[in-house]
């Protein structure tokens, strides 16, 4: 997505020239490397070129340039603060970045900790356990349960493996096309959201978005309700989505924004009660950026610290799993030796 903070310098030199014409071209694609991004860029700019404003002309590329970007480059013009609006917009969209990259980061390795694990574990009993027990078909004695229940697990992988694939392909398939149903996104939303770790991710994250986007855009002079309207549209939950569309309504109605995240009950207090501050103090833009930063800082200390837990519960997890395999071929070989001393 094209950096709006090229937008911002580019405007502001414009402005110290005292001209208002459209930006250059040649100095905003100096400073984006990829073609695409060029290619962005030259679009928007030639409509610019043909007599459209830079917001109407951001519609030539709305997948690069959604609604609620576009409005606030609009806001900036028909208020002459069009630098001051796209650096804020600049910045909106660092911190966004900067939270989706750190969530990945800490996502990502428990993520392959946990498949590699799982992939161990299904080495184990697909290959070594089958070539292990072929030296107990001629032991008389019964095998111990934990060796019996390992091999027939081991079996039952090395027979139908082809058929588990096959069967979480389709149950993968009927749970994505369950999720098309809105009445079943619905219930499994709000059991995500019910969730004890992933829940309180999810709620705070989503609040903590909304409230950035929230104060820029009241910081550039744009009403809440549309900003929360534009909001909306980005929200995959469908139960924080039902309730931002509450406070919108609520808000239609002559409510209060603090009043009507409060009656949602979706929203953590912590943004509500900073709603009604700045509400009652007039600095609404100060006390919801506030709120973003507190719940971003929050955010990155729960997932630290989750991860912190995550990480050393799946390795327990792998070695008590790979401890039971070898331990059921080790039980057989220390019976074989006790009653081959006897």
């Amino acid at each position: 997505m094209p950096d709006y903070r090229y937008l911002a310098l580019d405007e502001r030199g414009r402005e110290r020239q005292g001209r208002m014409v459209a930006p250059s071209n040649d100095a905003v694609q100096a400073r984006l490397a990829e073609r695409r991004f060029c290619a962005i860029v030259a679009n928007v700019h030639a409509g610019v070129l043909e007599g459209q404003r830079l917001s109407d002309a951001m519609r030539r590329e709305a997948r690069s340039f959604p609604p609620l970007y576009r409005a606030m480059i609009a806001a900036g013009e028909n208020s002459g603060s069009l630098p001051q609006i796209a650096e804020r917009l600049a910045q909106l969209l660092e911190r966004q970045a900067e939270m989706r990259t750190k969530l990945v980061s800490t996502l990502a390795y428990p993520t392959v900790l946990a498949l590699v694990a799982v992939a161990v574990v299904v080495g184990l009993m697909v290959s070594v356990v089958p070539s292990v027990v072929e030296q107990f078909d001629t032991a008389e004695a019964q095998l111990p349960l934990v060796t019996r229940i390992v091999i027939g697990l081991s079996g039952f992988l090395a027979a139908w493996w082809w058929a588990l694939v096959l069967l979480m392909i389709m149950l993968g398939i009927l749970f994505w096309r369950a999720l098309q149903q809105p009445a079943f996104r619905y219930r499994f939303d709000g059991l995500v959201l019910r969730m004890p770790l992933v829940g309180r991710l999810v709620r705070d994250m989503h609040a903590a978005r909304m409230a950035r986007t929230l104060a820029t855009m009241v910081a550039s002079r744009l009403p809440v309700i549309e900003g929360l309207k534009l909001t909306v549209q980005t929200v995959n939950n469908r139960v924080l989505r039902e309730g931002t569309e509450q406070v919108v309504e609520a808000i239609r109605s002559g409510g209060s924004l603090s009043g009507a995240l409060r009656a949602t009950g979706v929203f953590p207090p912590l943004l509500v009660y900073l709603a009604a501050s700045g509400e009652s103090a007039g600095q609404l833009d100060i006390m919801l950026e506030r709120a973003a930063d507190y719940l971003e800082r929050e955010l990155d200390g729960f997932t630290t610290a989750a991860l912190a837990i995550l990480e050393p519960a799946i390795i327990v997890l792998m070695g008590g799993v790979v401890g039971l395999i070898i331990l059921s071929i080790l039980l057989p070989i220390l019976q074989m030796q006790s009653m081959a001393a006897l």
